[in-house]
């Protein structure tokens, strides 16, 4: 996902996914590289289940991907990584997302 490809819905759908300090956090401790929920619930100190919610949002926005592998012992475990994406955020960048939002009430 690039900023420049993003619609004016998509680029506020987008920022306001971010606008959590939890998903920031979940972001940057993927940006180490993939990782499963229980360890990264671990090293950023929330439980699993409030973790699953922020990585929803985050997967619903396309700012990570999951799938699900087999360890040696059986156990199915949901890895996490990010997609591939970079946003500029710039008074022109905004101007141009701006023409295609949707009409507000």
């Amino acid at each position: 996902m690039r900023s420049a490809e993003l619609t004016g819905d998509e680029l506020a759908r987008l920022l306001a996914t971010l606008a959590s300090p939890h998903r920031l956090r979940v972001v940057a401790a993927l940006a180490g590289g993939r990782d499963y929920v229980s360890r990264l619930a671990r090293q950023l100190e929330i439980s699993r289940p409030l973790l699953q919610v922020h990585l929803q949002k985050l997967e619903a926005a396309r700012l990570v991907r999951s799938a699900i592998e087999v360890s040696e012992d059986g156990k199915a475990m949901k890895f996490y990584e990010l997609e591939d994406f970079s946003v500029l955020l710039s008074p022109e960048t905004i101007a141009g997302a701006v023409r295609t939002l949707s009409p507000t009430d």
